[in-house]
């Protein structure tokens, strides 16, 4: 597994049957022990991880006595509430001896489809982490319905995969890689070692089987793969069941890779330029310059500022000569930029009356 051994910024989605036994509904303590030993390994050499967990239902379900198959709504959502507690203090018990320390963020899929609070959960995540933190994701259950829910952590695991740029996404699943067909009704089912493109004919092969305790099937992890490597992001499904499941990938046990044809930072760029623009920022000489040096847009730089643009939309950047230099998603909406445009950063804060951020359009989040 090169991709993974080589890979700076990692997310590995934990399902609920491999943190919790089915049977008694307690926490398989040395499984997740021996994980975040794995997590703990990543980290030192570098790695940024995130962890998008499973679990907080099942747990909750235990402590509640209740029963097994699908809840009624309202008790799936007060098992959440009191699962999650736990799964949170589980995975800090587990990595804070191990030198990490470990953050929850609870989203829902409002926090991806609406634009400012993806913007707010990026900027959260890329905080945590640039801090060393190992932050665990995992579906808001408690309030979310099935309006407003992704319905399975393997959609979620690959939208934060996207969110925070990663380079590699793991799956730990009940199965160890994608196959022909579902090798649990046919013998004859062959696993494919790597998988190039995502063809219909691949698609088509993705079966519903899941556990008891797991939603995910394996059309959900293909719909996963589409998402994640469209963004420039690797994806591993392997069989996680067993202890120090991620040394183990590395060591050679079986499992599916999808590849990216490019990494996240080229995929990010690609679809920053293809958007379509909501205004015009127009820069002084000394700006376009910085920005063509691989810097971020200040507003000093700033000389003009057209359209109507809300925080995160698309605009195109043009120097004083009027030579467009490319397109990037703004930080400010259309009147902040005006009300700071051509200011020190260390003056935001009074113009506005409340504190901003120093960059207009961080080099990030620009395709030059």
């Amino acid at each position: 597994m090169a991709a993974l051994k080589s890979a700076k910024r990692i997310v590995v989605k934990i399902g609920s049957a491999l943190l919790v036994d089915a049977g008694t509904g307690a926490l398989k303590a040395n499984w997740l022990a021996s994980l975040c030993a794995d997590v703990a390994r990543l980290k030192a050499r570098g790695a940024d991880v995130v962890l998008v967990s499973s679990g907080s239902i099942a747990l909750g379900r235990g402590v509640l006595g209740l029963p097994q198959g699908t809840l009624p709504l309202e008790q799936s959502q007060a098992a959440a509430a009191v699962g999650q507690i736990r799964l949170a203090r589980a995975y800090e018990e587990a990595l804070g001896p191990l030198g990490a320390v470990t953050a929850q963020v609870l989203v829902t899929l409002e926090d991806s489809a609406d634009r400012r609070r993806y913007l707010n959960s990026r900027a959260t995540l890329e905080t945590l982490l640039s801090m060393g933190v190992v932050p665990i994701v995992n579906e808001n259950d408690t309030v979310a319905t099935d309006e407003i829910r992704f319905g399975d952590n393997d959609r979620l695991a690959a939208q934060v995969a996207v969110t925070i740029g990663a380079d590699h996404l793991v799956l730990l699943s009940d199965v160890d890689g994608f196959y022909s067909a579902n090798p649990k009704d046919d013998p004859s089912a062959t696993r494919y070692d790597v998988v190039d493109n995502i063809t219909p004919e691949i698609e088509a092969m993705a079966g519903d089987a899941g556990t008891g305790l797991s939603k995910g099937g394996m059309k959900t992890k293909v719909m996963a793969a589409k998402t994640a490597v469209g963004a420039g992001c690797a994806m591993t499904i392997t069989e996680g069941s067993r202890m120090n499941p991620l040394v183990a990938l590395e060591e050679g046990a079986p499992a599916t890779v999808f590849t990216a044809r490019t990494d996240p930072k080229a995929a990010r760029k690609i679809w920053i330029a293809s958007m379509k623009p909501q205004g015009r920022l127009v820069l002084d000489a000394g700006a376009a310059r910085a920005l063509m040096s691989g810097k971020s847009l200040l507003p000093a730089g700033v000389t003009g500022v057209e359209g109507a643009f809300l925080r995160g939309d698309p605009v195109d950047i043009y120097g004083p000569d009027d030579t467009h230099l490319g397109a990037g998603l703004t930080r400010y909406t259309a009147a902040e930029a005006r009300a700071i445009k051509g200011k020190r950063s260390d003056q935001i804060d009074a113009i506005l009356g409340y504190p901003g951020r120093s960059a207009l359009v961080h080099r990030d989040d620009m395709s030059l």
